[in-house]
């Protein structure tokens, strides 16, 4: 396998769930359907599970922030905006009236 290929195999551990649990219960079975080396086969034995999840995670989160917005989820959260500080005013106003 090339080392591009083998980037794209890794690139596939961090953005799909599934291909990781693969990797994970059986390594060697994984790494011989994606068509990996010997030498690459024992890499992964290797591998930082812990760090391998953090960075997809990372990774997941930045996705869904660079994901476009719709006009409707904007207006949403004006309007969720808009609400939460009406009722705070509400709750301060009626707070002042049971002083007085």
């Amino acid at each position: 396998m090339s080392a591009k290929q083998f980037e794209a195999f890794l690139a596939r551990l961090y953005v799909d769930a599934g291909s990781r649990a693969r990797l994970r219960s059986n390594p060697l079975a994984e790494a011989k359907n994606a068509g990996l080396s010997n030498a690459e086969s024992k890499a992964l034995e290797n591998i930082d599970w812990v760090g391998l999840e953090m960075a997809s995670q990372s990774f997941a989160n930045k996705r869904e922030l660079r994901r476009p917005r719709s006009r409707f989820s904007s207006l949403t959260d004006r309007l969720l905006r808009v609400i939460s500080f009406l009722s705070d005013r509400v709750r301060r106003h009626s707070g002042r009236r049971g002083l007085e």
